[in-house]
Parts: structure tokens; C-alpha cells; sequence
């Protein structure tokens, strides 16, 4: 699957998985969160991005797994909407989302002054406008409290990944 024009990405979910993953970005920080979406949601996730700048490859990966879920998000059946609060020490991030022909990510964090382990945490918002658009999904993230970018980012991932698992549950499934 090619995400752009210059950075190819590979991509396999299992939305009915166990929670297993697998994911290269090329982003440490971003591989990190990947996999605690993949195992809050018990998505089987295997990503692989080509090396690239940083930011071609925080869209590459969001195009990707946007790409990747829009199928079963849109599965007969499937709830097509989520919502979930987590946190991660003191932050508390709140996810809802929602299948739709008009994409869009509204969200109240701002973390374009906050760097994590040499990333420019504001690619995290590259990613998920990228996540959405290619899911097709409108995506709101709110950040209720916390001040620690790590933890702040980890609750925001840890809702992801529960809002995503619940869209894609059929309906009438019995959830946790």
C-alpha cells in the first residue's frame, strides 16, 4: 500500500485480533502508541513504514491504518461509531468518533510547543487528520486533564484504540 507519494506503507488489522502488534514507523514515540492502541482495542496490528523524514512518516502511518479501518468500520453490521475516556497517570483523554463522508478531527489539545523523544509531538495531530481522513471518520480528542506529553499521548491512544474497537464491533455485540 503506497500512503503517499514518497513513503510506502505496509498495513494488516485484524479488528478481531488479540492485541498483538508489530510497528516500524521509523518513530520510536509513534511505535510505542501504536501499540497501546492495538492492545486496548485487541486489534492485531502489523505497520511498516519505508524510512523517511519524520513527518512523511507520522502520514504515511496515519493514511495507512486510516486505510486499513474504513473497511471494517463500514462492515455490515458494524456500530460505525465509538466512544471512550482513558487515562495514563494524571491525563485524561476523551475519544469519540463517528463513520462519516466528510472527515474531520476536532480536538482541544495543543502540543505544537511539547517534543518526546526528539519528535515534535504536533505530528501526532498530522497523524490522526490523516487516520481520519482515510477512515472517514469524524474524530473528536479531548484532553480533560494532564500536563506530561507522554501521558497526555498515551491516554489520547489508549481512547483511540477503545472508540475504534467499539465502532467496529457488530451491533448487539456485548461489550467489555
Amino acid at each position: 500500500m503506497t500512503a503517499n507519494d514518497e513513503t510506502a506503507a505496509g498495513v494488516r488489522v485484524d479488528v478481531h485480533g488479540a492485541g498483538s502488534a508489530s510497528v516500524d514507523t521509523g518513530l520510536p514515540v509513534l511505535d510505542r502508541l501504536l501499540v497501546r492502541l492495538a492492545e486496548v482495542a485487541s486489534f492485531d496490528l502489523v505497520l511498516e513504514i519505508e524510512p523517511g523524514d519524520a513527518e512523511a512518516e507520522v502520514v504515511a502511518a496515519g493514511s495507512a491504518l486510516g486505510e486499513a479501518l474504513a473497511r471494517p468500520l463500514r462492515a455490515p453490521g458494524a456500530r460505525g461509531h465509538g466512544a471512550a475516556s482513558l487515562t495514563s497517570a494524571e491525563a485524561l483523554a476523551q475519544v469519540v468518533l463517528e463513520v462519516t463522508d466528510e472527515p474531520l478531527l476536532v480536538s482541544n489539545v495543543d502540543l505544537t510547543e511539547a517534543r518526546i523523544g526528539g519528535l515534535g509531538t504536533d505530528v501526532v495531530r498530522s497523524f490522526l487528520e490523516r487516520l481520519a481522513a482515510r477512515a472517514g471518520l469524524v474524530l473528536h480528542v479531548r484532553l480533560l486533564n494532564g500536563t506530561e506529553t507522554q501521558h497526555v499521548l498515551e491516554a489520547i491512544f489508549k481512547a483511540l484504540g477503545v472508540a475504534l474497537a467499539e465502532a467496529c464491533e457488530q451491533k448487539g455485540a456485548a461489550s467489555e
